[in-house]
């Protein structure tokens, strides 16, 4: 049976952030809202949260997973970023973008791109998403909250959590925080390559 806090999206409980960390530190799944939609959130070494998530959202080894970060200096640790990439993360972060960038061996090797050995990366402008990264002091796994036969994203936790309830330790509720799901902005190569519209725009990567 998970658990239920109530996070207030402005200030949020300094007791609330530091329990919802350490659930997520002894292994537990955390649902948690962003600046685009709910999403599920795992220690970054978990394999078998890791395993679960993928249950739960029947995803395959194509699947580029998200290290959700709480700044740009955080991320630069998880991937390789050139310097023409890193102004243009630069200018969308925070925000509601994932960014798809080569990995580095910080990496966990199970979260990478099986062929191109990629992974994903965002920076949420969201003041719980922040306030717990700032507690765990290390980036979390993430994938948006959208069930398998689903085409949006979950918005409501209380349904989430009568949905979830057996499958995930904690449901944070923040209030509503959408529908549309980030915008996903292949870096890895030369040249940006849009791969998904979504919240963020598009215009100052030239697409």
């Amino acid at each position: 049976m998970s658990q239920f806090f109530q996070i207030h999206p402005d200030n949020p409980q300094a007791r609330l952030i530091k329990q919802a960390a350490d659930i997520i530190r002894a292994g537990g799944i955390v649902v948690y809202p962003t600046d685009s939609a709910y999403a599920l959130g795992c220690h970054i070494g978990d394999k078998r949260a890791l395993d679960t998530i993928r249950r739960i959202r029947k995803l395959d080894d194509k699947h580029n997973f998200t290290l959700v970060c709480r700044d740009l200096s955080e991320l630069a640790n998880f991937a390789r970023v050139d310097n023409a990439a890193y102004r243009l993360l630069k200018a969308a972060t925070p925000g509601p973008y994932t960014f798809i960038l080569k990995a580095t061996p910080e990496v966990p090797r199970r979260l990478l791109h099986a062929k191109r050995k990629t992974i994903g990366l965002r920076v949420p402008e969201n003041n719980i998403a922040q306030a717990l990264l700032a507690e765990l002091n290390e980036p979390m796994m993430s994938v948006t909250l959208i069930m398998p036969d689903d085409e949006d994203p979950l918005i409501d936790p209380y349904e989430i959590r009568d949905l979830l309830e057996h499958d995930v330790d904690l449901v944070i509720d923040g209030g509503y925080c959408g529908l549309e799901m980030t915008t996903v902005i292949d870096l890895a190569d030369d040249e940006p390559v849009l791969v998904r519209q979504g919240k963020g725009d598009i215009a100052p990567f030239g697409l």
